[in-house]
């Protein structure tokens, strides 16, 4: 299906929501956790011009010794982060972003699927399986905003 303006779905993710929780499960061992630790700070924004913007950090996140981080403070703040920008379309029960910059360049120009339904003033995204880029474990995400 393809992505119209008068989509309903479209309409009701239009805007800036402020991301809430964001756990992992491993396919394997249906271990759960937090992806980014607990209370992860975030945002994510879909324009009315078809454009989505991520931006993601862990709580307590490094602060760098001085105003030139250290190799290892720059791998910590790397790891602690997850951003990305690129267009949308939204399907019935889905909504796919094309990614033109990434935090991680090997996600530059590929396509992110995910499954979202709205439970109340929540936006609740839930990705197919994956290999998750900080250890290569198979996992599932599941995300969840509310309205800035």
């Amino acid at each position: 299906m393809s992505d119209k303006q008068d989509n309903p779905l479209r309409t009701k993710i239009l805007g800036t929501w402020r991301m809430h929780a964001w756990t992992r499960r491993v396919v394997d061992t249906g271990e759960l956790t937090d992806a980014l630790g607990p209370h992860p700070f975030g945002f994510i924004n879909y324009s009315a011009d078809g454009r989505v913007m991520v931006f993601v950090l862990k709580s307590g996140r490094l602060v760098p010794a001085s105003s030139r981080p250290t190799n290892e403070e720059k791998i910590a703040l790397f790891d602690s982060m997850f951003a990305y920008v690129g267009t949308y379309v939204v399907e019935s029960d889905r909504v796919i972003h094309t990614l033109d910059g990434s935090w991680n360049e090997l996600w530059t120009g590929t396509q992110q699927i995910r499954f979202i339904t709205l439970q109340g003033a929540q936006l609740v995204y839930r990705t197919p399986e994956t290999i998750d880029p900080m250890d290569g474990r198979l996992c599932t995400y599941e995300v969840t905003f509310s309205r800035e």
